[in-house]
C-alpha cells in the first residue's frame, strides 16, 4: 500500500538536543549559591524548566462519523483503547497522553466528582470510557462530562505527542461542530480522516473551509484502503485533490496519507511489522514524530534558550553592579546612585501614567463588549423569530407548542455556539492590539533603567532577544457551554380556543415573541458575562506582570548596588574575597550563557 501512498517529503531537522535540561541544572546550582537575593532569576529559570518538561505536540484528530477516527486512533495507540461505537460520540473530547499505566480521568462540569479508572485490563478501560464518550452510554451528555484524559504507555504518546479524539463533524448535535472550531486553534496541528464512501461529503467541505484558517498544520488521512485497488485509489487522491483545491480553498498540496487503520492496529496488536508498513501508518507515525512534534520541539527549545539568555544576562549584569559597587569610592558611588534614582523615579511616573491608560482602554473595551452583546441580541432575535415564523407557517392553524420548543433546543445552541467562537475571535484581536503598545512601552522603560545602570557604572550591557509578554497556551482545554432553549407557554383556556383562528395565532405568536426575548436576553447575558470576565482577567493580569517586571529590574539593578553599598559601609573585611567570589561566580554564567547560546 506504500506504492500508492500521497508523495510527501519530510524536511530535515536539527537532533534534538539534550543539553538544554543539564544547562537549567547548572543554572539553578549557580543561583543557590547567590542565595535568597536572586530568588526572582532562579523562579524564572524553573518556570522554562517546566516548560521545557510540560510542553507536548497536541494533534486534533478530526472527521465525520465512521470514517474510522476511533480505529485509527487506536492503531496509532497499538492496541483497542478507544470505544469503537456504533452510535456517535458525544461533545466531549478525549486527550491521549503518555502514561506509565493506563488510567482514565473523567471531568465534570460545575464542580461535580470527577470519576477514574486504573488497571490492566483494555477491555474494561474501553468499556469505561463508552460510559462517557458514546452517545449509548452518555446520551446528550447528561453526565456532563467536560473533557476525558486517557493516561497510556504508547511509545507514540511518549515523545511527547498528545492525540485528542475530537466529536464528529456534521453529526446529529451540530454544535459539536462549532465547539471543535472554538477548540482548534488551541491545537498544533489537525489531521482529518476521509474515506471512500463516500469520498467527501458537502458537510466535510464547509467544515474544512472554516478549519483551514484555524490550524497551522493540516494534514489528510485516506483511510479504508484495503478495500480499494491501486487504480481506484489514485484516482480517488486526485479527486480529493481536486475538492481541496477548488471547493475548500487550500493552496499547495498538503499531505495526504492513504492507509487501513483496520490493517494497522491488527499489525501493532501482532507486532508485524511488514503489515505495519504494509497499511501505510508507519508513514504517518514517521511524519508526527520526525517532523511535526520534532519541529515543534526544536523550535520550543531555542526559544527557552534564548529566554534563558536573557535571564543570565540580567544575572551577569546584577553581579557586574555589584563588582563595580564594591570597587568603587564611596562617594561617588553615592552620586552616580542618587543620579540612578531619579531615573528610577521618572520610570515610575511613566508606569503609573501607563496604568491610568491602561485602565482607560480597559473601559472602551467593555463599552464595546456592550455594543457588541446588543448587536448580537438584535441577531438572535431576528434569527430565532424567522425560525419560529416558518415553523409556524407550516403548522398552519395545528398550533403545537412541543415543536416550536423542540426545535428552539436544536437552533439555539448551534447558534450561540457559532457567536461565541466568532466574539471570542474578535475579542482576542482587540485585546491583543490594544496591549501591545503597553507592552512595547514597559520594554522601553526597562530598557531604559538598565541602559542607565550600565552607562553610570561602567558595565557590559545586553539587550534582550526575546519577549514573554504573548505566551501561548500550555495546554488546550474544552469549554462546555449551557445554552438555554427551555420555554414554557401558558396553557390554552376554553375561551382562547373558542376564538377565530387569526386572533388565536396572533395571540399565541404574541406569547412566543416573549418567550425568544426571554431566551435571547439570557443566552446573551451568559456570552456577554463569561467575555467580560475574560476581559477583567487579561487586563488584570497583563497590569501585574507589567508592574512586576519593572520592579524586577528595579530590584536586580538599584537593589545590587545598594546591597553592595550596605556591605561598603559595614567596613566588611571580606570585601576583597567577596569581590573575587562574584568575579568567579560572574565567569561561571558567562560559560553557562554561551551554551545556551549555542542552542539557537
Amino acid at each position: 500500500m506504500s506504492q500508492v501512498r500521497e508523495e510527501w517529503q519530510v524536511k530535515a531537522v536539527p537532533k534534538v538536543t539534550k543539553d538544554l535540561p543539564l544547562l537549567f541544572r547548572q543554572t539553578l546550582e549557580g543561583l543557590n549559591s547567590l542565595g535568597p537575593d536572586f530568588a526572582n532569576e532562579k523562579q524564572k529559570i524553573k518556570a522554562l524548566q517546566e516548560r521545557l518538561v510540560n510542553e507536548r505536540f497536541h494533534l486534533a484528530v478530526l472527521g465525520q462519523f465512521k470514517r474510522g477516527k476511533s480505529t485509527f486512533i487506536n492503531a496509532l495507540l497499538g492496541d483497542e483503547v478507544l470505544p469503537t461505537a456504533i452510535l456517535p460520540l458525544t461533545a466531549v473530547p478525549t486527550f491521549l497522553l503518555w502514561g506509565p499505566e493506563a488510567r482514565v480521568r473523567v471531568l465534570r462540569q460545575e464542580g461535580l466528582q470527577k470519576e477514574e479508572f486504573t488497571g490492566q485490563d483494555n477491555r474494561a478501560l474501553t468499556a469505561f470510557l463508552a460510559q462517557f464518550v458514546t452517545e449509548a452510554g452518555n446520551p446528550q451528555n447528561h453526565k456532563k462530562v467536560s473533557q476525558v484524559e486517557v493516561f497510556y504507555p504508547s511509545p507514540l504518546l511518549l515523545k511527547g505527542v498528545v492525540l485528542i479524539d475530537t466529536p464528529g463533524i456534521g453529526s446529529t448535535f451540530r454544535h459539536n461542530t462549532e465547539a471543535t472550531l472554538n477548540f482548534l486553534p488551541q491545537c498544533d496541528a489537525a489531521l482529518f480522516l476521509v474515506s471512500a464512501d463516500p469520498p467527501i461529503t458537502e458537510v466535510e467541505v464547509e467544515f474544512l473551509k472554516a478549519v483551514r484558517y484555524k490550524v497551522t498544520h493540516l494534514f489528510f488521512i485516506l483511510n479504508k484502503i484495503d478495500y480499494l485497488n491501486k487504480e481506484e485509489i489514485a484516482s480517488l487522491l486526485t479527486f480529493i485533490k481536486n475538492v481541496l483545491r477548488e471547493q475548500v480553498g487550500i493552496e499547495g498540496a498538503p499531505p495526504i496519507f492513504c492507509v487501513s487503520a483496520r490493517l494497522g492496529l491488527e499489525a501493532r496488536k501482532t507486532n508485524n511489522t511488514t503489515l505495519w508498513k504494509h497499511s501505510g501508518l508507519e508513514e504517518v507515525w514517521r511524519y508526527l514524530v520526525d517532523f511535526l512534534a520534532r519541529d515543534k520541539n526544536n523550535a520550543l527549545q531555542a526559544a527557552l534558550a534564548k529566554k534563558a539568555t536573557d535571564i543570565i544576562a540580567d544575572i551577569i549584569m546584577r553581579l557586574h553592579l555589584t563588582i563595580r559597587s564594591l570597587e568603587m569610592p564611596l562617594a561617588e558611588l553615592d552620586d552616580r546612585l542618587q543620579i540612578f534614582e531619579k531615573k528610577i523615579q521618572e520610570a515610575e511616573q511613566q508606569r503609573v501614567l501607563l496604568g491610568d491608560l491602561l485602565a482607560g482602554d480597559r473601559k472602551r473595551m467593555v463599552a464595546f463588549l456592550e455594543e457588541q452583546a446588543e448587536t448580537l441580541r438584535q441577531k438572535a432575535r431576528t434569527h430565532l423569530q424567522g425560525i419560529v415564523e416558518d415553523r409556524l407557517a407550516r403548522m398552519g392553524n395545528r398550533f403545537n407548542d412541543n415543536t416550536i420548543q423542540e426545535t428552539l433546543a436544536k437552533v439555539i445552541p448551534d447558534f450561540f455556539e457559532h457567536e461565541l467562537g466568532e466574539m471570542a475571535r474578535i475579542f482576542d484581536q482587540r485585546v491583543t492590539e490594544t496591549l501591545r503598545p503597553y507592552q512595547q512601552r514597559v520594554d522601553e522603560l526597562i530598557e531604559a533603567v538598565r541602559k542607565t545602570a550600565a552607562e553610570l557604572f561602567d558595565v557590559p550591557y545586553h539587550a534582550p532577544s526575546s519577549s514573554g509578554a504573548f505566551e501561548m497556551k500550555r495546554q488546550p482545554y474544552w469549554v462546555t457551554h449551557k445554552w438555554d432553549s427551555s420555554f414554557s407557554l401558558l396553557p390554552e383556556g376554553i375561551f382562547t380556543r373558542l376564538l377565530p383562528a387569526g386572533i388565536r395565532r396572533a395571540k399565541m405568536t404574541k406569547q412566543l415573541g416573549q418567550q425568544i426575548e426571554a431566551l435571547v436576553l439570557n443566552n446573551v447575558e451568559n456570552l456577554r458575562w463569561a467575555t467580560l470576565q475574560n476581559l477583567d482577567q487579561a487586563f488584570r493580569r497583563f497590569g501585574s506582570s507589567l508592574d512586576e517586571r519593572l520592579q524586577a529590574t528595579v530590584l536586580a539593578t538599584q537593589g545590587a548596588i545598594q546591597a553592595a553599598r550596605s556591605k561598603r559601609q559595614e567596613q566588611n573585611q571580606n570585601t576583597v574575597q567577596g569581590i573575587s567570589r562574584f568575579r568567579s561566580i560572574t565567569k561561571e554564567f558567562q560559560e553557562i550563557q554561551a551554551k545556551f547560546k549555542a542552542l539557537y
